[in-house]
């Protein structure tokens, strides 16, 4: 169980203090040439198929069955080398040039790493070009954030988070919003319905922006080798668009806590680790290995 708080301000205050948890793509009126963000469902196929071989692979990996790392190793080459050569030009543009294509082929590793950061530049643009909305569905917006931090665009993944107009994460709230909708727009600008036979108003997929802002903005991310939190990193990144944040995880060991605020030109930062844990912390012009207890730090920023 987890909990992260946020305080949200328009020109009137407005705080909300919900869970931040389909609408397959994007299609302003419609229309399904140009502005329309509709993916290869094939393409979109091949990504996952790649993602679960790679779980085999870790899976067996913990289980000691090297036999099994081979072989799933070898079938996962050919999947991502069959992705080049049917989805993507030898420069790196996809058949699908939509967030959705960019972003499953760079979570999961799909395309040749000298070509990663010019892909993730070309998803940057679309959602320059789409005015910093995103236009991504139930598929691609769990990775979006992720992605654009990985490769460099955490401020891009800021924009989005605090974007308020259709669509975005923060039009519902401004709609009176206290769950995450099915559709970005479950009620239009106008005060009407999305059709109700897919318009859930509690509704998970869209909510899973809440794990980028629990690793990204509270910086609470679990270790791989050292699983269920026994071992912590606390890296968060700030951006001037938040000024402070507080999360909380509760874990088998107990509370794991990051509260930070930015303070004249200074990140302070309180951190809590519980018994039989450990933590590193990493900050702008900081990094410490601490054990459990209570610790504050201050970084410039």
């Amino acid at each position: 169980m987890g909990r992260l708080y946020l305080i949200y301000r328009q020109k009137q205050p407005v705080e909300f203090r919900f869970p931040l948890w389909r609408l397959a793509f994007y299609r302003p009126n419609d229309d399904n040439d140009g502005r329309a963000a509709v993916t290869d469902k094939y393409l979109i196929a091949q990504t996952f198929y790649a993602h679960s071989t790679q779980l085999l692979i870790n899976a067996a990996n913990v289980l000691g069955k090297q036999e099994d790392v081979a072989k799933y190793s070898t079938l996962l080459t050919n999947i991502k080398s069959a992705f080049v050569r049917e989805y993507m030009t030898p420069t790196g543009r996809l058949v699908s040039g939509t967030q959705t294509a960019y972003v499953l082929a760079l979570q999961f590793d799909m395309l040749p790493e000298q070509l990663r950061a010019a892909c993730a530049d070309r998803l940057v643009a679309n959602i320059r070009d789409y005015g910093n909305h995103l236009t991504t569905g139930f598929l691609g917006t769990p990775y979006l954030c992720h992605v654009l931090t990985r490769f460099g665009h955490n401020d891009v993944a800021y924009d989005l988070l605090m974007q308020e107009s259709y669509p975005s994460w923060l039009y519902p709230v401004k709609m009176g919003a206290t769950t995450i909708w099915e559709r970005w727009d479950g009620i239009k600008p106008d005060g009407s319905f999305q059709t109700p036979d897919m318009n859930s108003y509690n509704h998970y997929a869209y909510g899973a922006i809440g794990d980028w802002m629990y690793r990204t903005i509270a910086g609470i991310n679990s270790v791989a080798d050292n699983p269920g939190y026994k071992a912590v990193v606390i890296a968060p990144k700030p951006n001037g668009k938040i000024t402070s944040a507080s999360a909380e995880v509760e874990t088998v060991y107990g509370t794991v806590k990051s509260a930070w605020k930015l303070e004249n030109g200074l990140l302070k930062l309180e951190v809590s680790i519980p018994a039989n844990s450990k933590a590193k912390v990493i900050l702008p012009d900081l990094t410490k290995e601490i054990g459990s207890g209570t610790y504050y730090f201050e970084s410039k920023i």
